[in-house]
C-alpha cells in the first residue's frame, strides 16, 4: 500500500492513478513528470490514442499508460496542477 505523510495525523492512502506512480518510476526508470510532460506535449487528445501511443512507442504497459493518461487529462482539464505525490521534478 502506498501512503503519503500527513502533518496532522496518520499517513493517508494514495488512491487513483497516483497509486501506480512509484511502480511506473521503478519499472521504466524515469520520473512520472517525464511521462506527464510527454503526454502534455503530444498533439493527441483522446485517452485511447494517448494510451495506444505510450504502449506502442515507449513500451508502457496498458495499466500504467492508462494511469498516466488519466492523471494527465484531469490535470489538463483543470488547467494543470501540482506535481503528483511521488513524482520527481524533471
Amino acid at each position: 500500500m502506498h501512503t503519503t505523510t500527513s502533518r496532522d495525523g496518520p499517513p493517508e492512502r494514495v488512491t487513483g492513478p497516483a497509486f501506480y506512480f512509484p511502480s511506473i518510476e521503478k519499472k521504466y526508470g524515469k520520473p512520472v513528470s517525464h511521462w506527464l510532460d510527454l503526454i502534455g506535449s503530444s498533439e493527441l487528445t483522446s485517452h485511447k490514442a494517448l494510451v495506444d501511443w505510450l504502449k506502442a512507442d515507449f513500451g508502457i504497459g496498458h495499466g500504467h499508460a492508462t494511469a498516466l493518461v488519466g492523471y494527465a487529462l484531469v490535470q489538463r482539464a483543470a488547467g494543470a496542477g501540482p506535481e503528483p505525490d511521488g513524482a520527481s521534478p524533471a
